[in-house]
């Protein structure tokens, strides 16, 4: 039996990225969340803040402390799986990587030992700044990866010399084409990701009627921040389609359905893309609203998959189904939001046993439309490693065996599902059990002063 090394390790690459996005797609809204309750509790003095970040911050260490160990396995497949990509882009993407290292997960993991173990030790106001800092470090290393795979989309900047990339210009290697709208897209689709999950835990409180004045205070806050949120991601995803159809045609016609360039593109809303006839099977489509959605005018001409050779096409069906997810949980996301809009007007999420039961069943939408999301952004790359410049067929490593990969990737399968199976169980113990009694609080912060009740916080 023949193992394709390539194959396979594309396949590993897949499996533990996946995993990995997960927990920033969760901490980087997270740690944003933290720093908002912790500000307020040094304005306000309101417990019921301290109580709320108390809480959250202990699943974000223990989320934080997986999202490390995901994070170091990435780096050494570049060695083992991918050492003729490596070799050929180092002098690019090196420096990126360290510094997402140095700038970034050293800032957040110094300042996460102050956020967890130091109320006692500084007062407040210092608190509140180690909060902030660990979130300015998440977004740091947001911006560093991003930097590097927007790269990788869109190189620029760059010289070869005898087969590898050299920086030339580094502005343009960071500033690339695609940067701006990946780095908003993303950032904004992880803190979606996480007002969800914060939602969720605070409606399946109340449905609970179990720390009532927390989870009234955390549903109210996210989805008065998903209001603001997911419309403008709407918005963002369509600037972030108009950019990659103008550097990454082919991706998009895939996402599309599109196999022949024409004018008054339809928008392809459900069919069953057959690669092998070129062609897609029961086809449901709008004409024209493709065109106007990416080129925002009816008559402009689109590019088909045809357009280019077999060869230079990414899998179709992956790319069409994932946007497909992508989308779809984007609007039910949007109807969500806005059925708390109304509910604001007419009594209150928090009496809607309905809407409580929905928001609980939330929780893993904004997971599912990030890996769905990526999914588009790296299968949709394909043939290329780095766009248009190395195959990924040619970036794998020469000696390496399919049966090497596929024993390492049975045991990447089987150490993660350990370690990921026992660190959700443990988070989702600690979201269950609920933020701490005022007493506990008060001596966690070593605060005895009188708090003032948070109004439209009460039971």
């Amino acid at each position: 039996m023949t193992l394709d090394p390539v194959l396979l390790s594309r396949l590993q690459f897949a499996f533990v990225i996946a995993f990995h996005i997960l927990l920033p797609a969760f901490t980087v809204g997270l740690a944003a969340y933290i720093m908002v309750l912790e500000g307020l509790y040094v304005r306000r003095r309101d417990m019921v803040y301290l109580r709320l970040s108390l809480f959250w911050t202990k699943i974000f260490a223990v989320a934080f402390g997986m999202g490390v160990v995901s994070g170091i396995v990435m780096p050494f497949q570049f060695g083992t799986n991918w050492s003729r990509y490596s070799d050929a882009t180092a002098n690019v993407l090196g420096p990126l990587f360290t510094y997402e290292v140095l700038a970034a997960f050293f800032l957040e993991s110094g300042f996460l030992g102050i956020l967890l173990f130091g109320r006692k030790l500084v007062p407040p106001w210092a608190h509140f700044f180690s909060a902030c800092m660990v979130a300015l470090g998440t977004l740091l290393s947001s911006f560093w990866i991003l930097a590097a795979n927007s790269w990788m989309q869109t190189p620029a900047g760059y010289e070869v010399i005898d087969g590898r990339y050299f920086p030339k210009d580094w502005l343009a290697i960071l500033f690339n084409p695609s940067l701006p709208y990946r780095l908003a897209h993303t950032v904004t689709g992880f803190f979606v990701t996480t007002a969800f999950a914060v939602a969720a835990a605070a409606a399946w409180h109340l449905k609970r009627r179990e720390h009532v004045p927390e989870a009234t205070a955390s549903l109210k806050m996210t989805m008065g921040l998903l209001t603001v949120l997911v419309p403008l991601q709407i918005v963002l995803g369509d600037l972030h389609g108009v950019n990659t159809v103008e550097h990454q045609p082919i991706k998009v016609a895939a996402m599309e359905g599109l196999w022949e360039t024409r004018t008054r593109a339809p928008a392809v809303l459900f069919a069953i893309p057959d690669s092998k006839n070129e062609t897609n099977h029961a086809e449901i489509a709008i004409p024209a609203l493709a065109s106007l959605y990416l080129k925002h005018d009816f008559d402009a001409s689109v590019e088909g998959l045809k357009s280019v050779p077999s060869s230079e096409r990414p899998p179709v069906g992956i790319v069409f189904w994932a946007f497909r997810v992508m989308v779809g949980l984007g609007l039910l996301m949007a109807a969500v939001v806005a059925w708390s809009f109304v509910l604001r007007f007419r009594g209150g999420m928090e009496r809607s046993r309905a809407f409580l039961a929905t928001t609980v069943a939330m929780l893993p939408v904004g997971f599912i439309a990030v890996i769905a999301g990526w999914t588009v952004t790296e299968v949709g790359r394909q043939p290329w490693v780095v766009y248009g410049l190395l195959r990924t067929r040619d970036a794998v490593s020469p000696s390496i065996t399919g049966h090497d990969v596929l024993l390492s990737l049975a045991a990447y399968i089987v150490v993660y599902l350990v370690i990921f199976g026992a660190g959700i169980y443990y988070m989702v113990r600690l979201a269950k059990a609920g933020p701490p009694a005022e007493t506990e609080a008060r001596v966690a912060a070593l605060d005895e002063r009188p708090a003032r009740p948070m109004s439209g916080a009460r039971a």
